[in-house]
């Protein structure tokens, strides 16, 4: 679970965001120029007000346990251009300009390997 920061998320942002029970929130990423869902990441508060502080998007890693910025190894930066809350307070939408892959795979976007489901149809 994220260790309490110093920063702080503005009251009324923080008191909008209903968290899981590790504390967060899904972040839809979105290429902004063209409306593509680029990727899924984590937030806590701390991330929320690194990435509206910042203008790069920042995530908590479940699995790491840490902090990260998109693009601080790979290059390929996330530039905020837009953060909206959904109407439960439970997801993100982060618009961002994309540059180079989003996808650890190498991909553009998380979507682009191939995964599509059928739907089922009553």
């Amino acid at each position: 679970m994220p260790e309490e920061s110093p920063a702080t998320l503005a009251p009324e942002v923080a008191a909008r965001l209903k968290r899981d029970d590790q504390g967060l929130v899904a972040a839809v990423i979105q290429e902004e120029s063209t409306g593509r869902v680029l990727m899924v990441g984590w937030m806590d508060d701390e991330a929320l007000h690194r990435t509206l502080t910042s203008g790069r998007v920042t995530f908590w890693s479940r699995s790491r346990g840490e902090y990260w910025r998109k693009g601080d190894t790979s290059g390929n930066v996330q530039e905020v251009r837009g953060v909206e809350l959904d109407c439960d307070g439970d997801a993100l939408l982060v618009q961002v300009r994309q540059h180079g892959a989003a996808c650890h795979t190498g991909t553009h976007s998380c979507f682009d390997a191939g995964g599509a489901l059928s739907a089922v149809r009553a």
